[in-house]
């Protein structure tokens, strides 16, 4: 006869147990509460203000605040405050998708775009359909206060060592610290030059240029009394065969809980200027000759040798000579000599001849003759 063992639970019989428990498995449980569906708050609000406008950007964010991914557009609100006020509603009518860019222009009013310069802090705020939100963006500060005056004047001239720009100017405006600063706002407009190979032109070949730069042209020494030097500015880094736009800004800057804030006027009317190469490279200097009166198989002959020029759309050089005070003769190959050094065997001995070096770059532009020098080859 085979023993059963029967298991029991408190006193319960396991059957029953399991039974209670098979028949709970299918219970609802507690209801859980209705998503809010509350935005994330914008994080990476920017502003930028230019003249009397300011430029937002931000990013609507792509989840709620319960990490989950929201599906419908949202109401944006923004607003603009001042130390110890309120946050002023800006006029806006935005209603913008998750994940989208989020861009708006606001116009100052005129008690934010009058007296001295101050901060002025940006917020955005998004609302769902029962307009509640999750709270204001991160600040993004500007300054109010009115603009500095429009540059006017605007004019550029090229010259070997770069752009030179000139504008009129405002000695009510310049004279003061905060508004003396220039920027100039730089734009390479198509058709690029396509760099020529390291192969064609022995140089190597330089890195595209952006399309967009901006410089700014630090108030000058109060020392410095010339009025052409206070509306001069040099862009060195132009390229030669390429079409540039500038128009430049006054800025003035305040200093902000260690932060630097600009205010920024008006752009000026664009002027636009090809950098067509017209100016010849350097003088060659430091030309020297040394004859050699050689053995009976090779003859005398004449070494030349000079400083190398540093221009960099450099080709090369051509080399003249001449005997006594006669015409001027090109005695290397018609395409340029690289290299600072060149050697004439066309020569006599017992006679006295005359050197000079000019520097050609790669748009065939000669530079002047170098100062001269003189050999006599000795009689064998």
């Amino acid at each position: 006869m085979k023993a059963v063992l029967r298991l029991r639970w408190g006193g319960v019989p396991a059957e029953l147990v399991l039974a209670l428990l098979a028949t709970g498995c299918g219970t609802p449980g507690a209801p859980l509460p209705p998503s809010l569906n509350l935005p994330d708050p914008v994080s990476d609000l920017t502003a930028v203000r230019t003249g009397n406008q300011v430029a937002l950007t931000w990013t609507m964010p792509k989840r709620n605040t319960e990490k989950m991914l929201l599906k419908n557009s949202f109401l944006v609100r923004i607003c603009r405050k001042e130390a110890g006020s309120a946050c002023e509603v800006a006029p806006s009518n935005l209603t913008l998708a998750p994940r989208a860019a989020g861009t708006f222009t606001d116009t100052l009013p005129a008690a934010e775009a009058s007296g001295a310069p101050r901060p002025l802090s940006y917020f955005v705020e998004l609302n769902n359909a029962r307009g509640r939100s999750a709270g204001l963006s991160n600040a993004a500060q500007v300054l109010a206060g009115e603009a500095p005056a429009p540059v006017v004047g605007l004019s550029a001239e090229v010259r070997k060592v770069g752009m030179v720009l000139r504008w009129r100017p405002d000695a009510t405006v310049d004279q003061q610290s905060a508004a003396s600063f220039i920027r100039l706002r730089r734009k390479l407009l198509p058709p690029q030059t396509e760099a020529k190979p390291k192969a064609q032109t022995g140089l190597p070949a330089l890195p595209p240029e952006p399309l967009e730069q901006s410089f700014l042209v630090e108030p000058k020494d109060d020392s410095d009394n010339s009025k052409e030097a206070a509306g001069r500015a040099l862009d060195s880094s132009v390229r030669f065969g390429q079409v540039y736009e500038y128009r430049a800004q006054r800025v003035a800057r305040v200093t902000v809980d260690g932060k630097t804030l600009e205010l920024a006027g008006p752009l000026s009317d664009p002027v636009r200027i090809e950098t067509l190469d017209v100016f010849p490279p350097a003088i060659p200097t430091g030309l020297a000759a040394v004859a050699t009166v050689g053995y009976a198989a090779s003859g005398p002959s004449i070494d030349l040798s000079w400083q190398p020029a540093i221009d960099a759309d450099l080709a090369g050089y051509a080399v003249y000579r001449r005997e006594g005070e006669g015409e001027w003769k090109q005695i290397s190959p018609s395409s340029p000599v690289v290299g600072p050094a060149f050697h004439d065997s066309d020569v006599q001995a017992a006679h006295t001849y005359r050197y000079a070096v000019t520097a050609v770059d790669q748009g065939g532009h000669a530079s002047e003759r170098s100062a001269e020098t003189e050999e006599a080859v000795p009689s064998p």
